[in-house]
């Protein structure tokens, strides 16, 4: 699973820093969560691919969906045929319609606008699911975690043969969970050669917010958690009254959460030419915590190796 960063800056972009994006790639599917002006033109830059199957919006201020429709148009252009699913808050399902239509013309395949309720699952897929949680932004926001299912537990060959189990399709019967007889009518049970199962992997995108109780929960735990830190912390007041978050603030959650990683996103462009200072404050509450640039790819690896 990757992550990459199509842009990290606030509301206004700068020349380092675009608007908000972030695409996650995991077994060839791709999504994107938000859509800031000029994404398409970050995922060319980077070299992600139009393959998304799924768009994810935090809320809809201008810096987080106005790359929507070009992007949709674009796609268009490229004779897609596959439907375009588009997650979004409460409420906000014929605004997005009305955003993806803007131009008078809609694109040739179909987009389906999904609200997603806070608690609740935006998509349920194979091996994971994303899920929706509660933020406090000036509007109406959600953030997502993406969640892999429990993956099997180990398989122990050693003790299988040792409990007479040849080598074949009885060790994937076993390793599937279903128990197994012999020759001689001995019974082997997935418990005897099965570990327990193993974590997958966890990754949650807030998009704007103060720090809430509902990230925390979200992102326990979590491989990576990517939180929005507009100011540092000398504008706490100023983070406080805008709904956002300063960086040592999304530090702090992550400690709270046992998060592992902390991805620190949506720089104001005050700090253009010292958003060094953000990561520092967060580092000070929280090792683990960086300030990826615009095009930087983190590699998610599973928990245990």
């Amino acid at each position: 699973m990757q992550v990459t960063f199509l842009g990290t800056g606030g509301a206004v972009p700068t020349t380092r820093r675009n608007t908000s994006a972030l695409m996650v790639r995991r077994e060839g599917e791709r999504l994107l969560f938000d859509c800031g002006e000029g994404t398409q033109r970050q995922m060319m830059r980077f070299g992600t691919g139009f393959s998304i199957s799924h768009v994810f919006l935090s809320h809809l201020h201008g810096d987080h969906v106005l790359g929507l429709p070009g992007l949709c148009q674009t796609l268009d252009f490229n004779d897609r045929e596959e439907a375009l699913a588009i997650h979004t808050p409460p409420g906000t399902k014929s605004a997005v319609e009305n955003l993806v239509g803007v131009t008078g013309a809609r694109p040739g395949y179909p987009i389906r606008v999904h609200e997603v309720q806070p608690g609740g699952v935006a998509l349920r897929e194979d091996e994971y699911e994303v899920r929706a949680f509660e933020t406090d932004h000036r509007t109406r926001s959600v953030g997502y975690a993406l969640v892999e299912d429990d993956r099997k537990g180990r398989f122990d060959r050693e003790r299988a043969e040792e409990l007479g189990v040849p080598a074949g399709p009885l060790f994937s019967k076993l390793h599937e969970g279903n128990p197994v007889e012999l020759d001689d009518g001995t019974v082997v049970d997935p418990e005897q050669v099965v570990g327990e199962p193993r974590p997958g992997r966890r990754i949650v995108y807030t998009g704007d917010t103060r720090p809430t109780a509902a990230t925390a929960e979200a992102a326990s735990d979590a491989d990576l958690l990517i939180h929005e830190a507009s100011f540092a912390e000398d504008r706490s007041e100023r983070a406080g009254k805008t709904g956002h978050s300063t960086a040592r603030q999304a530090a702090d959650l992550a400690t709270r959460a046992d998060a592992k990683r902390l991805a620190l996103t949506h720089v104001s462009s005050r700090y253009a030419g010292e958003s060094d200072r953000l990561a520092a404050e967060a580092r000070e509450v929280f090792d683990d915590a960086f300030l990826p640039d615009d095009g930087d790819d983190i590699e998610i690896p599973y928990p245990d190796g």
